[in-house]
């Protein structure tokens, strides 16, 4: 019996297209990438040319693309703004959807996402993949296991120095909703909450600030930015509260003079133990009365799926999510918790904008 092969269609065929999922895809021997859409069509063309089957298909509407009556899958890796209508309309469609981070722009676009996940009955997932580090995996087994105790304090870092993203329209508040926040926050808010299990926020009080951004001929990574196209904050800061209790510090930046530099990392205090990744990870507590620091070999007992290839955090996504279409069940990453990040991520926004705390129900 042959085995079965998902027909996939991508939906923006950018950079993370290019540098994440379409290389990972071309990794699992039960996908076939059928269908390109990009609104710039060239990029569509070199896309199905490198990555594509020989018949593979060229739009350049997202809604002729999601028709195509033979399509399992939809990957959605557009700007912000578009994350919402292009998800609802494959959903809706009949296929299953991967969409990059964030969910979306605003909290009600993204549970309008979740609602049409339940109402088709199709699989939704979001592009948060350190959640499949060998780090973070080990780090969520320990917590499941109870070694941690009760975690009570939590700080989600995000954390550049100088590394702003000057291409594509990360700069633009119209398409994405916000800067490093929204960008790379969101990844270390995903996996702070992912790794506590504590999806039910209280308060959130933020502040965000564009100190660095007019500057002409900045140092950066990614080369000198425009300050006339740069409309987001270039750093912000979130201090929540769950409803049991526990707190949260999320910072993020792309442009900030710190040397404390950490992305996509967290840390966890519990009444057991603790632990970060600020030098791998690392596990701290106590034991017959003298303090300990811990740091497990996060390569021991590691398999690769993939002949002759590690695990690479993308890679396992991508497996995981077509594993969970196979075999019916729950994808890794939720989309009613990645609904509650947009949920945290719009609340700091407000918060900074108003000067006031923000309450949920």
């Amino acid at each position: 019996m042959a085995e079965k092969k998902f027909r996939v269609g991508i939906v923006g065929c950018g950079g993370i297209a290019e540098n994440k999922h379409l290389p990972a895809l071309s990794k699992l021997k039960n996908v076939e990438i059928v269908a390109f859409c990009d609104i710039i069509r060239e990029r569509a063309e070199k896309a199905a040319a490198q990555y594509g089957t020989g018949d593979a298909r060229v739009f350049e509407d997202y809604l002729e693309l999601a028709a195509l009556p033979d399509l399992d899958v939809i990957h959605v890796l557009t700007p912000n703004k578009s994350h919402a209508p292009i998800t609802i309309a494959a959903l809706e469609a009949g296929k299953h959807v991967m969409c990059e981070k964030p969910m979306a722009k605003t909290a009600a676009e993204a549970k309008a996402m979740v609602e049409a996940a339940k109402r088709t009955g199709k699989k939704l997932t979001i592009g948060y993949q350190s959640r499949h580090r060998s780090d973070s995996r080990l780090l969520k087994q320990m917590v499941e296991e109870g070694r941690l105790g009760e975690i009570y304090y939590a700080k989600a870092h995000a954390i550049r120095r100088r590394a702003v993203p000057t291409w594509g329209v990360f700069l633009n508040e119209e398409e994405q909703g916000g800067g490093p926040l929204i960008d790379i926050g969101t990844h270390a808010l995903d996996l702070t909450l992912w790794e506590m299990n504590n999806y039910e926020p209280r308060s959130v009080m933020g502040t965000t600030y564009r100190k660095l951004a007019d500057r002409e001929n900045a140092a950066n990574a990614f080369g000198p930015w425009d300050p006339k196209e740069f409309t987001v904050e270039d750093s912000a800061f979130g201090f929540i509260t769950m409803k049991n209790g526990a707190t949260i510090m999320l910072e993020a930046s792309w442009a900030l003079n710190t040397l404390d530099v950490d992305e996509a990392k967290t840390t966890l205090c519990g009444t057991e133990a603790g632990a970060d990744m600020k030098d791998g990870l690392r596990i701290n507590g106590e034991l017959h009365s003298r303090t300990y620091v811990m740091k497990p070999d996060l390569d021991a007992g590691g398999v690769a799926f993939f002949d002759g290839e590690a695990q690479k955090p993308q890679d396992l996504e991508a497996y995981r999510f077509y594993k969970a279409i196979e075999d019916d069940t729950d994808p890794v990453v939720l989309p009613e918790q990645a609904y509650v990040v947009t949920q945290l991520l719009e609340a700091i926004y407000e918060s900074a904008k108003t000067g006031q705390p923000v309450f949920f129900d």
